[in-house]
């Protein structure tokens, strides 16, 4: 054949593939590619260039892992791998392969995105920057196998330290689990510890700020008032915002003629040193502004941040006509995958004190006149609501029912009932055991078709079939998810497929980094609220012209 790749006559070229292919796998390369190409496709969220070269280059690295893998097992069985010539063949025609296969994704990155972006009412983008996505994927990469080397290099450094002292087999695991030990100390206790470090001080001082406009309340009535038994300063900013910025008994009349001032209570995290004194600061409160008056009494779990979604709890008091109260205490102020991360169990005890002190005094009130109780959470909420009773607590007098949305895929009950669906029904709008206790909705439709009638105690969850909240799950790594079978949810991409690893890959980063308009992925309208109230606690009253014109006024809300 001669010297048709010019080795002989080009040393340098020789020397520059002996140089790569010391450095990186071939076969790692190819597959990584794939990898590559495939996290061009779309998934639930709509994505900016750098997060689609985040993910590219993610996933590009976890390729590259599989073919090293693959390459070591072939060398540990001690299979052929050829001679030196047919592998310098093999991969240059690798590396056309590669070249060929990512351009030809990268020219339908932009199709693939706009195919999303249409189904959720926004602009399409004219054109992907593919010089850009390819290099944040490229400096992804190589970030990530510089950490992966230095992993090795520090595995070997130990094993030949202990091997000629012990067997070669316990050497070699010692090893390993030493730079494993290195590798955590570095990550946990200096890196993340400082970044975790950082990022509290910052949502501290974000939770402490009080905003100009937002003056301390003035009605003895109001929480934080000079009367209060919670002070202004103690309520955190998210507190301050819930209740400075609620619909008065006015705003509500202008939708439904008639109207009370709703009672909101809020009980921030600085107000008493644990979870059960602010749960018992938030029942002696709640008595005192006459919360346990009112016809409907919700008791809230807000993210971690310490918000509640204005759209969820507007939407309520305006259905109710104001004849409403409720009632949340903080646990955090860290945005909600930190505070999952790091105060969990902080998160689900303070659910817990707040739901044992409130129900423990509802259930004791006469039944003819104690309000009717429900349970609200949106997101890392919901998933702290739910835990906050045990069935076997209430099973002798139950609260009238729950509202969860958006609710993390780790929800017990979501998880259980979404596995146990009535046989037909999807799984991204499932129906349980005819409807007669839980039932899902949506902007979509799905609280009014049970097949038994909706009983007295009622679970809804409102969940969007385009939120990776909800629906990431790590086993999409090596199975289909089963929201993904026919149908599905009309804002769910039918371009989007199932490929192992890589789209377990695009659903982790659609839940850190990917941002929906307000009535799609994790965003949720007041109007999915109305539905989801409305279908819930049944008010009287309510005409299809009265619920268009409600939605109208939550979507344009101003408040003072």
């Amino acid at each position: 054949m001669g010297d048709v790749l010019g080795w002989k006559a080009n040393p340098c070229r020789r020397l520059a593939w002996m140089r790569i292919a010391q450095y990186f796998s071939t076969v790692g390369l190819l597959i990584g590619t794939i990898f590559f190409a495939l996290s061009l496709t779309p998934s639930l969220i709509p994505r900016s260039d750098f997060v689609q070269g985040c993910i590219s280059g993610v996933s590009f690295t976890a390729g590259y892992g599989v073919g090293v893998f693959l390459m070591w097992i072939w060398a540990f069985l001690q299979l052929p791998t050829g001679g030196e010539r047919l592998q310098r063949v093999l991969g240059w025609v690798a590396g056309i392969l590669c070249v060929l296969l990512a351009l030809g994704f990268l020219l339908q990155a932009t199709r693939w995105q706009n195919s999303v972006r249409t189904l959720m009412g926004m602009e399409e983008v004219t054109g992907m920057r593919p010089f850009t996505v390819a290099l944040v994927a490229a400096a992804v990469f190589l970030l990530l196998v510089m950490l992966a080397k230095a992993f090795r290099r520090l595995f070997l450094f130990f094993t030949a330290k202990l091997e000629h002292r012990i067997p070669q087999r316990i050497s070699t695991l010692l090893g390993l689990l030493a730079a494993f030990a290195l590798f955590w100390i570095l990550f946990n206790d200096v890196v993340l510890s400082a970044a975790l470090h950082k990022v509290d001080h910052i949502y501290q001082q974000l939770d402490a700020r009080i905003v100009p406009d937002m003056q301390e309340p003035t009605d003895p009535m109001k929480p934080g008032s000079p009367e209060s038994l919670v002070r202004w300063k103690d309520m955190g900013h998210q507190g301050r915002r819930y209740l400075a910025l609620a619909p008065t008994g006015k705003d509500i009349a202008e939708v439904t003629g008639t109207a009370k001032d709703p009672i909101r209570v809020y009980v921030g995290l600085n107000a008493a040193d644990t979870p059960k004194e602010r749960a018992r600061l938030a029942l002696e409160e709640l008595k005192r502004v006459g919360g346990f008056e009112r016809s409907t009494l919700i008791l809230i779990t807000p993210t971690g941040t310490g918000w509640v979604d204005p759209g969820a709890i507007n939407s309520v008091e305006y259905l109710l006509r104001g004849d409403v109260s409720s009632v949340a205490a903080q646990y955090s102020y860290l945005p909600s995958p930190i505070a999952l991360m790091t105060e969990d169990a902080y998160g689900r005890e303070t659910a817990r004190a707040l739901f044992e002190s409130i129900y423990g005094y509802w259930s004791n009130l006469p039944r003819e006149s104690r309000p009717r109780l429900y349970l609200f959470g949106l997101s890392l909420g919901a998933l702290n609501s739910d835990r906050s009773f045990d069935f076997y607590d209430i099973i002798d007098d139950p609260f009238d029912g729950a509202l969860w949305a958006g609710p993390p895929f780790r929800s017990d009950t979501w998880r259980d009932v979404t596995a146990d669906r009535d046989a037909g029904s999807p799984a991204w709008l499932p129906q349980f055991r005819g409807g007669a206790v839980v039932r899902f909705g949506n902007h979509f439709g799905g609280y009014q078709e049970g097949k038994v009638p909706w009983g007295n105690f009622r679970l809804a969850f409102l969940q969007h079939g385009s939120d990776p909240i909800v629906f990431f799950a790590p086993g999409a790594a090596y199975r289909r998810p089963a929201w993904m079978e026919k149908p599905r949810a009309p804002d769910v991409s039918p371009q989007l497929q199932w490929y192992p690893i890589v789209t377990m890959l695009q659903l982790a980063m659609d839940m850190h980094a990917g941002i929906a308009p307000m009535g799609f992925g994790h965003s949720y309208a007041p109007a999915d609220y109305v539905h989801a109230w409305k279908s819930l606690t049944q008010p009287e009253g309510w005409s299809e012209a009265d619920l268009e014109k409600l939605r109208k006024k939550l979507l344009t809300w101003n408040p003072r």
